[in-house]
């Protein structure tokens, strides 16, 4: 399937650069490229695109203009997903998009679009209705209340913190085994043994990993 994207950014070189590897991309339709929210919202109605790339940083006051046009994307078009690119780790922004639901969404850096493969696979993510965060955010994010005395994660071992780290990323545990060089075995032992120190024993597979997600974020608020 090729995917209708709409991508928003005020920085000329920045739009150029990243229209030029998404029109690399054979599954990939760019749609229509714009400057700022008022037009990023006018193009997403007008066209109904599968996945709008935004930045954060936009016109007129260049602070969160990328997440508030996001949270408003997927409140009047939740068939659209998004991801939002931001140039630095801004764990407070990370969890301001996804407070109201990961559903449909997706915070990368920057420095990620490089990666053109993974940069599809988040698009392609979101326009299913999942969730995408970066690694260098979440282990931010994890950082921040590892230590707290309330903290769930407190439950946990440092290497399932690892696991519940990948899998709040949007990874399998394919991946994750890729990624924390271990075998998928050795994943899906500690990926139980992160739902049952999480309580999230007697649920389904499926809702145990989002629960486990949404806990690791409600942790690191």
């Amino acid at each position: 399937m090729v995917l209708r994207v709409v991508f928003a950014d005020d920085n000329f070189l920045v739009r150029e650069g990243i229209s030029a590897l998404l029109t690399e991309a054979g599954e990939i339709d760019l749609i229509e490229t714009v400057v700022d929210p008022a037009s990023l919202l006018r193009a997403v109605a007008e066209h109904r695109p599968d996945a709008v790339l935004t930045d954060i940083r936009m016109p007129p006051t260049f602070t969160t203009e990328g997440i508030d046009a996001a949270k408003r994307i997927r409140a009047e078009h939740p068939s659209t997903g998004v991801v939002v690119l931001s140039q630095y780790v801004e764990e407070d922004y990370a969890f301001d998009l996804l407070s109201d639901g990961v559903a449909g969404l997706g915070y990368l850096l920057k420095e990620r679009v490089s990666q053109l493969d993974d940069l599809v696979r988040a698009l392609y993510d979101v326009a299913r209705g999942g969730s995408v965060l970066d690694p260098t955010v979440v282990e931010g994010l994890l950082a921040r209340k590892v230590n707290d005395a309330q903290s769930p994660l407190l439950r946990l071992t440092g290497r399932e913190r690892e696991v519940l780290q990948e899998m709040a990323a949007g990874r399998s545990n394919t991946a994750t085994s890729k990624a924390l060089f271990m075998s998928e075995r050795a994943v899906e032992k500690h990926v139980s043994a992160v739902f049952q120190k999480l309580g999230l024993a007697d649920e389904s597979d499926v809702n145990r990993r989002v629960m486990a997600v949404l806990a690791f974020l409600e942790a690191t608020r």
